[in-house]
């Protein structure tokens, strides 16, 4: 198994933690491989009834590790681009992620910290979310260069609350994403572990079989309610975002200013040129609004 991904076992529950601690968790090719394969081991242990996903450190997960594919260009398509070479990447990351929806045994997000873009996408791929009061949850990138590719937005949200989201980039806390039914609840981040451990506990206490029947009746109706077509929809609207005039101009900004700098002017409200344009100079930066 890979460091990038810690595997433990206790007591009827595998715990999967997300291990670059250093980067906030962010995802970069490894990791993403790493975290099916956990998955896997735990659903062909006998022992193992209950999955929990949490991350080391400050942070569930910020994200995918992006600085140096927007500052440098890595792995970006030239003028030429090619929808199916993207669609066959972000396809297989989706997958990754939604191996924890797929699989058999029941997963459980504990997040803290961060869980943000395509760290949303991990948490929101799992079966129940268990959030602190305090951390933040969102996608970002739907302002500029991305689109949640798993699309659980808004089979969690509904319509009008997942447009919320993400026709604005917005985060929002933990109290609000209960609130709102995004995840399953919220608590004072001192009690998170806590939390997680009963949920798990009580869950484990049920037979393997049991809890796989369940699983896979409720999600088939989320499979009837047309998630694989919505996914295929959202995985290639993320490459198209990339590589939209202003995806680009994103990266030309990214690759002038440095990442950080292109994010802050990405969520901070601030105007994004449609079709591109110039991007902005080091005195533009300086202006708060």
């Amino acid at each position: 198994m890979s460091d990038t991904v810690r595997y433990e076992t206790k007591d009827r529950k595998a715990y999967l933690t997300l291990n670059r601690p250093d980067r906030l968790n962010a995802i970069d090719d490894e990791l993403a491989r790493a975290l099916p394969r956990a998955v896997e081991r735990a659903d062909e242990d006998p022992e193992v009834h209950v999955i929990i996903v949490r991350g080391a450190g400050r942070a569930f997960c910020s994200g995918y590790d992006l600085k140096d594919y927007a500052e440098g260009g890595a792995g970006a398509q030239g003028e030429a681009w090619d929808p199916v070479r993207d669609y066959r990447m972000m396809k297989r990351h989706t997958d990754e992620y939604f191996s924890l929806w797929r699989s058999l045994k029941p997963t459980i997000a504990q997040v803290h910290g961060y869980a943000v873009a395509g760290g949303s996408d991990i948490a929101l791929s799992c079966d129940m979310v268990v959030m602190a009061d305090d951390a933040r949850i969102g996608y970002m990138p739907s302002r500029v260069w991305g689109c949640p590719t798993t699309a659980m937005w808004v089979y969690r949200l509904g319509a009008e609350r997942a447009k919320r989201m993400l026709l604005t980039g917005d985060t929002i806390d933990g109290r609000q994403a209960a609130e709102w039914g995004l995840v399953l609840e919220s608590v004072p981040a001192e009690r998170l572990g806590e939390r997680v451990e009963a949920l798990a506990d009580r869950i484990a206490g049920v037979p393997v079989n049991q809890l796989v029947m369940q699983k896979l009746m409720i999600n088939q109706a989320y499979d009837n309610m047309g998630l694989q077509g919505t996914q295929i929809l959202a995985t290639l609207f993320d490459g198209i975002a990339r590589h939209s005039p202003e995806g680009r101009w994103f990266q030309r900004f990214a690759a002038e200013h440095g990442f950080h700098e292109a994010v802050r002017w990405r969520d901070s409200g601030r105007w994004i040129p449609e079709g591109g344009g110039p991007v902005p100079s080091a005195r533009d930066l300086e202006d708060p609004r």
